[in-house]
């Protein structure tokens, strides 16, 4: 059965993007600093296991999907991607990437990343609110923090919203000019 990781970058101080995010859309004012490991020489390996094909499937929300323009014309990821949303969409096939518009729920997004992942790694790349909900759910299995060396001081947070304390222990840290990587268990 696929692991399921809630993988994302942040801030030393918990912000997942920067203020003002209708002036600065995406990553918030100064938030791009948050994915300057991306262009190291693993980035993307860590992210999503593109280089090892760890990751079977991906989880986002509305939101980002429709920030990055359903990531250009082949879809960037490679695999099944499941778009948590309020509002129906017909599945959008780019390349080799299949986006599936969820609209019952992170369960069932998580449920159907799991089959189509088979025993790869569901990411759950965010937002925010997407990782908040499958963390709440007890759903997650391990959270693969990237954590900027900044401040940012305001914009969207990552850990709100959890209805309660959760339980981590500690699996790996890899230090990189740009970012600590943190992996948790979380412990059920």
């Amino acid at each position: 059965m696929a692991l399921v990781e809630a993988n994302i970058s942040m801030s030393l101080d918990g912000f997942v993007t920067g203020p003002d995010l209708d002036r600065f859309p995406g990553l918030g004012e100064g938030g791009e600093i948050l994915h300057a490991w991306v262009e190291e020489d693993r980035g993307m390996d860590f992210a999503i296991g593109e280089e090892r094909q760890i990751a079977g499937a991906v989880i986002t929300s509305r939101k980002v999907y429709e920030a990055t323009g359903g990531w250009g014309v082949d879809g960037f990821y490679r695999m099944p991607v499941f778009v948590i949303t309020h509002r129906p969409h017909e599945v959008v096939v780019k390349g080799k990437t299949t986006f599936t518009f969820v609209t019952e729920g992170i369960e069932h997004a998580i449920e159907q990343a799991i089959v189509a992942a088979g025993d790869k790694l569901v990411h759950i790349m965010g937002g925010a609110g997407i990782i908040q909900q499958a963390l709440a759910a007890g759903l997650v299995d391990e959270l693969f923090l990237h954590v900027a060396p900044v401040l940012l001081g305001d914009g969207t947070r990552l850990f709100e919203h959890l209805g309660g304390a959760i339980q981590l222990e500690r699996a790996e840290v890899i230090e990189s000019r740009h970012a600590t990587h943190l992996r948790y268990r979380v412990l059920k």
